[in-house]
């Protein structure tokens, strides 16, 4: 059995119609909207493909009209990009992204995987980097195999006592200074980190079409071009 794993693919339509690896199932880790430039076309392909999606603290944002929880480093373009993507939706859109669950258990070929956007004890905000000890904590709330995480958009495989943590990295906003699209891939038993090339200058193009504030298009872009 072979599952790709996305996570954070923001509205990149160039970059999630990059990823060709062919699959059994499509799992999604959440932020399928906001800071890229399509929005409607994205969550309408992950609609039509994935089995499972997570919602992401970007997915509730639109789906709720909410800016309330951006941290001050992210607000102003965060704000900005949600008042865009909630302009492109239908209110059927809006819905779906409201209706994410926000956690998903479940069990292929004997393994149990538990899926979720952040951290099992801040399901859309929290954030762990490299402290074991901190994941053991979370780790004892969760009865499954592997933990499947997203919304950092740094990619990486740990063993931590008798698990397995995942997070596959971004597709649509990389910020590890590589700038291709990030994904994971479980097949027979194994995970496995991947990355692929794709269209950056396309997506910024669109992005200038929008008539965000310079101060938000310039970090958008420089985001994107520079992977961090």
């Amino acid at each position: 059995m072979k599952i790709l794993i996305l996570s954070d693919i923001h509205a990149n339509l160039e970059a999630l119609q990059s990823v060709r690896e062919t699959y059994d199932e499509l799992w999604i880790l959440g932020d399928v909207v906001n800071y890229g430039p399509d929005p409607k076309e994205t969550i309408e392909a992950v609609m039509s493909k994935a089995s499972i999606v997570i919602q992401g603290n970007h997915d509730h944002a639109v789906g709720c009209d909410d800016d309330s929880h951006w941290s001050p480093h992210f607000r102003e373009v965060a704000e900005a990009a949600r008042r865009f993507t909630s302009a492109q939706l239908s209110d059927s859109h809006k819905a779906w992204l409201r209706q994410l669950p926000l956690t998903a258990m479940l069990e292929r070929d004997g393994v149990r995987f538990h899926l979720i956007h952040a951290t099992p004890s801040n399901p859309h905000y929290g954030r762990i980097d490299g402290d074991d000890d901190a994941w053991l904590a979370e780790l004892e709330t969760i009865d499954a195999d592997v933990l499947l995480v997203g919304h950092s958009h740094v990619p990486f495989i740990r063993e931590v006592g008798s698990k397995t943590i995942v997070n596959p990295g971004s597709v649509g906003q990389p910020r590890t200074g590589d700038k291709r699209a990030s994904y994971a891939v479980w097949e027979d038993g194994q995970f496995s980190l991947h990355q692929c090339e794709y269209p950056i200058e396309a997506t910024v193009e669109k992005l200038k079409t929008i008539g965000f504030p310079s101060s938000v298009e310039h970090k958008l872009i420089s985001t994107l071009r520079g992977g961090s």
